[in-house]
């Protein structure tokens, strides 16, 4: 064979291989180009949302965040009941520390979080609205609990937070620099979030009527706030007493922290009016939500280290009121009960503020995991002092950890003539030192961001 042939032969060879190996990069790379081109469901694109089944998804989404600013995540319903007296801290964390003994740093991060989580609602909310309307305006009812979510959340920043709130009341596309608000104002901004809800809330179906019984207790507290005490009875009239919309849960989206925090980890525990684990240090003006042995909140209170909180030295009182999975009620009859009481009682009609109390009391409704025997009848305690003392104990009871105690407590300073010294825990903290003279959660350092916000424009109630 000559020289030339092999050359030949190998130039044949060299060729056969070259196209084995362009074929066979070819097929890693189409190999490839499948794996990394799998469609991952956890990824939301722009135009995945641009259609009613899109819409209805932002919705859902915004559901999801709305549940994180109640019961499922460590939310103000907790730290605003820290604040107040319906729990004290048995964690490790100083963010927890602070809070119950009413000194507050603004670089509170666990207040940051819960903070982000109220703009979040809201925003998503804005979001979902206007999709909704564009994609899938038939769906009022969904439309109407976006509107829910939003006003939602504007009254529990107004109920929990200082004056000085960076909030705006328009749909912005793009963040933008807010100017501190007042909780006034921010209250009003959630009375035209939830009337404009009542309007999508307008038929007979079910999930219409749901939505229109919950936002007109949500506006009944918003009215409350705002010192419009006959409007609020007027508003939640028709609600009735057997009523709840509910958050609820499941092991693959999240659970009750409520639960998770009171019972399970035990960094709260069911405040009380006396404190440290002898139980002999004084707190002035807290009610004994422990001690009280009440039905509606049953209490287990340890005499020895077996039940330690999470800091491992505090006997953490717990309370059966949830499990895991247990719903919550956003919004309720109780509620509008309670409301109709207040109108009442500030139009002086003891008698009908007096029967809507012992109703409550005679066929209690189920409060989470707890189905209260009945209670003996109150009596009137004679004195309109002595009746306004009766009804917010009540209510706290009635309402324990459901976002509401703290706001209450504002109240009765701002509008019944109390003081901080007369209303708030008072007295030696069971950790050391005392009590400050904290009565609202503050806006965070975070927002300092924004060039026009400087902080709280007033810690006032």
């Amino acid at each position: 064979m000559t020289t030339q042939f092999f050359r030949g032969r190998r130039s044949r060879a060299l060729g056969v291989a070259a196209a084995a190996l362009a074929l066979s990069l070819t097929a890693c790379q189409t190999a490839n180009d499948r794996l990394l081109g799998v469609t991952d469901p956890d990824i939301i694109n722009p135009s995945d949302i641009v259609s009613a089944d899109g819409a209805v998804a932002l919705a859902n989404g915004a559901i999801g965040t709305f549940r994180s600013i109640t019961g499922g995540g460590e939310s103000t319903w907790l730290f605003g009941g820290l604040l107040a007296d319906e729990w004290s801290t048995s964690s490790t964390f100083i963010q927890n520390d602070e809070t119950d003994q009413r000194v507050i740093q603004e670089f509170n991060s666990s207040i940051t979080g819960m903070m982000r989580q109220l703009f979040r609602t809201r925003q998503r909310a804005n979001e979902a609205i206007e999709s909704l309307l564009k994609f899938s305006p038939a769906s009022r009812a969904l439309i109407a609990e976006m509107y829910l979510a939003r006003g939602f959340a504007e009254l529990q920043l107004a109920s929990d937070f200082c004056n000085g709130i960076p909030i705006g009341n328009v749909f912005n596309a793009e963040p933008v620099n807010e100017s501190p608000k007042s909780t006034q104002v921010v209250f009003q901004y959630a009375a035209a979030s939830l009337d404009t809800g009542l309007t999508y809330a307008n038929g007979t179906a079910a999930a219409s009527v749901l939505m229109n019984r919950a936002i007109r207790v949500a506006r009944g507290r918003v009215h409350l706030a705002l010192g419009q005490f006959a409007e609020a009875g007027t508003v939640v009239g028709s609600v009735p007493t057997a009523f709840n919309y509910q958050h609820s849960f499941s092991l693959n989206t999240s659970t009750n922290t409520l639960w998770g925090q009171g019972i399970s980890s035990r960094r709260y525990s069911v405040g009380d009016s006396v404190e440290g684990n002898a139980r002999n240090i004084l707190v002035a003006n807290a009610i004994p939500f422990a001690s009280a042995r009440d039905p509606r909140l049953p209490v287990t209170i340890p005499t020895s280290g077996a039940i330690n909180g999470q800091d491992g030295q505090t006997y953490a009182r717990t309370t059966t009121m949830w499990g895991q999975l247990t719903a919550v009620d956003v919004a309720n009859g109780i509620d509008a009960r309670m409301i109709e009481a207040e109108a009442a009682l500030r139009a002086g009609n003891v008698t009908q503020w007096l029967g809507i109390h012992n109703a409550l009391r005679a066929t209690p409704p189920r409060l989470g995991e707890i189905q209260p025997t009945a209670l003996a009848p109150l009596a009137d305690p004679g004195t309109e002092a002595a009746r306004v003392n009766a009804h917010f104990r009540e209510k706290a009871f009635w309402t324990f950890s459901r976002g509401q105690r703290l706001g209450d407590m504002r109240r009765l300073i701002r509008q019944y003539g109390r003081t901080e010294l007369t209303v708030f825990p008072q007295g030696v903290h069971y950790k050391g030192g005392n009590y400050g003279k904290d009565v609202n959660l503050p806006v965070v350092t975070d927002e300092r961001n924004n060039a026009l916000f400087n902080g709280c424009t007033d810690r006032n109630p």
